[in-house]
């Protein structure tokens, strides 16, 4: 599902409060600006997040055409730093191209860019807002692919304990929870998750070794959010967090895991000068052992990565008058941290290797707005200065000595990006809408400095990184012929200049490089139909990507990780609250491994189900089913080795709701 919302929505949404001394606390940032649909905007609403089979959100936001991950594996069956999110066939390697949100916070890791996805769990959101292409006005530097904004639920859609426990037909266990008490002018909310298995084979059968293991998982997650009016227009929200997620991946003594603690302020004023501050501080940490394939002895035990990132930003709306809505901003961004690594040789520990840096960007935004009766235009500009100092790579033997000691040179420069649209209620059924856009990502650290092996590939770093360039434009149509019925369409044409891929060097080595460009051209689509307590929806788009480098092997091949043809439907029974039933049904075409096109991962086709049926009380059973047809969904192809994603799946559980 992906249901494009009307205007009408959109539009109520933005409504000022009626009574301006009566206090409303959201526990939300400002109101969408009138243009957004001008962006091709979608969004998947608390229902859909919730019928999501593997309870991840991931699958959820699958809804959306065109959102990928780096690899197909789902959080519990992938390496962490591998789960880079990106929209519009823009992949290229494991970093997110698409900038993810928590209440206007960035969610990607400091050094490697990954999103920590298992800690984003989607019972706790409100809903998922995904722009393509278009990026956003704060923080947008990250935002080459697009911006999704997850918002958390408040007291009222959580409700005052929502808990649930699952298990699974090979043992597995999910246990979930909210607390949301309303105190005084505002709420709290106290919330956990823990997920624990055995996990399945990832490894098809006919590779597995004394050492092949199922792909066991250990992951919790925890946070408090209080929310509070300091006065009728004027709300503060806060939230801590932390969370671990310890994975075994392939083989015996492969370890991998990652945790993570966030804190974060948010003021919103919504009187006649609306503003929106917010800062935040991020604690992550990272660890992997890589065992090798052929000796199945560890060959690097990168025992920590501590990474720590900052970040705040304000945005002030004067009263500039109802035609207009006036968007001016500054943001800022910080990633510090490096890789604690210790080499092995024939299984006995040979070195140690550090790598890292800080990167840092500080941004200035201007938008507006302007409401001509039935068009609306807008037209914005950024301006960055972005930063890389203190890079470094050192490798030492067991005595200490240092075998490589590299010191990068500080880098920095200013970049600016600009994005404007127009949107037209052409008839009360009918808007069209155009856009155009330009934005700017940075090197990671893990790109920068860090290189690492998954057999039988290495993949080197690289220094010499530039910043990538996305340049696009798009338009499309939201036409609503019937009541109940909205049809929704996008051209697009974005590339990707100086884009980072992972390039073959040879059979063995991979480099991360500039390419010249990625072009990705395309069409989306949805649809969503509304038949009383039955909702039909839909979203299928069709890419044709490549990357351009004249005089390179892969020059017009498509990038690696893109598939051509992506598509989700989902028909959904609710009758009540406590009532629901859904099947969804997901294909996503041929990818590549490569860039060069000589390791295929099949199409791939698959069924899921939730159903929730009340009980007595506040109890309710709750059944779920992933790939209900047992397709086999290959994940990676790495030399003719290959992983294999989530075969059938059953769950069934146990939900309480209390209001």
């Amino acid at each position: 599902m992906a249901a494009s919302f009307p205007l009408p929505v959109l539009a109520a949404e933005a409504a000022p409060n009626p009574d301006p001394q009566q206090i409303v606390v959201t526990g939300k940032g400002l109101e969408a600006p009138p243009a957004l649909p001008a962006y091709g905007t979608q969004i998947v609403d608390r229902d859909r997040l919730q019928v999501a089979a593997s309870g991840r959100i991931e699958d959820a936001l699958s809804a959306v055409a065109g959102f990928q991950q780096f690899r197909r594996s789902d959080s519990r069956a992938s390496n962490p730093s591998a789960q880079g999110v990106t929209l519009r066939s823009l992949g290229g390697n494991a970093t997110s191209r698409a900038l993810v949100l928590l209440d206007g916070v960035p969610m990607a890791d400091p050094f490697f860019g990954y999103i920590p996805l298992s800690a984003l769990a989607p019972e706790r959101l409100a809903s998922a807002r995904v722009t393509r292409g278009g990026g956003s006005g704060a923080f947008s530097s990250g935002a080459v692919a697009g911006t999704i904004e997850l918002t958390s639920a408040d007291a009222d859609e959580l409700g005052l304990l929502n808990a649930s426990a699952l298990v699974d037909d090979r043992g597995e266990t999910e246990l979930s929870g909210t607390l949301a008490p309303k105190l005084g002018q505002g709420f709290a909310v106290v919330s956990g998750r823990w997920d624990r298995g055995k996990g399945f084979w990832t490894t098809p059968a006919e590779q597995r070794g004394p050492a092949s293991v199922r792909a066991r998982y250990d992951s919790w997650s925890a946070g408090l959010r209080g929310v509070a009016a300091l006065t009728a227009d004027i709300e503060l929200q806060a939230r801590v967090a932390a969370f671990e997620d310890n994975r075994t991946l392939r083989f015996k003594g492969a370890d991998t895991g990652m945790s993570g603690q966030d804190a974060s302020l948010r003021l919103v004023g919504r009187g006649r000068w609306q503003f929106d501050a917010l800062a935040y501080l991020q604690s992550r940490d990272f660890h992997n052992t890589v065992i090798s394939a052929t000796t199945f002895l560890p060959t690097v035990d990168q025992r920590a990565t501590p990474s720590t990132g900052a970040g705040a930003k304000i945005e002030v709306r004067p009263p500039v008058g109802t035609a207009h809505v006036l968007r001016l901003g500054v943001d800022w961004r910080s990633a510090e941290g490096r890789t604690i690594e210790d080499t092995y040789r024939f299984g006995v520990i040979s070195g140690h290797r550090r790598a890292g840096g800080v990167n840092s960007t500080v941004g200035f935004y201007a938008e507006d707005d302007w409401t001509i009766g039935p068009v609306v235009l807008t037209a914005g500009a950024r301006a960055d200065r972005w930063s890389q100092r203190r890079g470094m790579f050192q490798a030492t033997n067991l005595a200490g000595v240092a075998t490589s000691d590299l010191r990068y040179p500080a880098l920095s420069g200013w970049a600016g990006s600009f994005r404007g649209g127009a949107l037209v209620h052409a008839t009360t059924r009918l808007d069209l809408r155009a856009a155009a856009y330009s934005n700017l990502r940075q090197p990671t650290l893990n790109e920068l400095y860090r290189s690492f092996t998954l057999f039988p590939i290495t993949t080197q770093a690289n220094p010499a990184l530039t910043n990538e360039r996305l340049v696009g434009f798009e338009g499309g149509f939201d036409w609503r012929p019937l009541p109940g019925l909205t049809l929704s369409a996008t051209a697009f044409d974005n590339e990707v200049r100086h884009a980072i891929a992972n390039v073959t060097i040879d059979a063995t080595t991979r480099q991360r490089q500039n390419v010249d460009k990625v072009q990705s051209k395309g069409v989306e689509g949805s649809a969503s139909l509304a038949l009383g307590t039955v909702n039909l929806t839909g979203s299928v788009s069709y890419t044709d990507a490549s990357v351009r480098a004249p005089g390179q092997r892969y020059d017009g091949l498509r990038p690696s990780q893109t598939p051509k043809w992506a598509a989700s439907a989902t028909a959904a029974w609710r009758p009540s609250d406590r009532w629901a039933l859904a099947l969804t049904l997901r294909h996503i075409g041929l990818q590549y491994e490569d860039d060069l096109q000589t390791a295929a991962l099949p199409a791939a086709t698959t069924l899921d189900a939730f159903a929730q049926v009340p009980l007595t009380g506040p109890f309710i059973l709750v059944l779920r089913g992933e790939n209900l047809t047992d397709e086999t969904v290959v994940t990676r192809n790495s030399g003719g080795t290959m992983d294999i994603g989530t075969p059938r799946t059953l769950w069934a559980g146990i939900r309480v709701n209390l209001r």
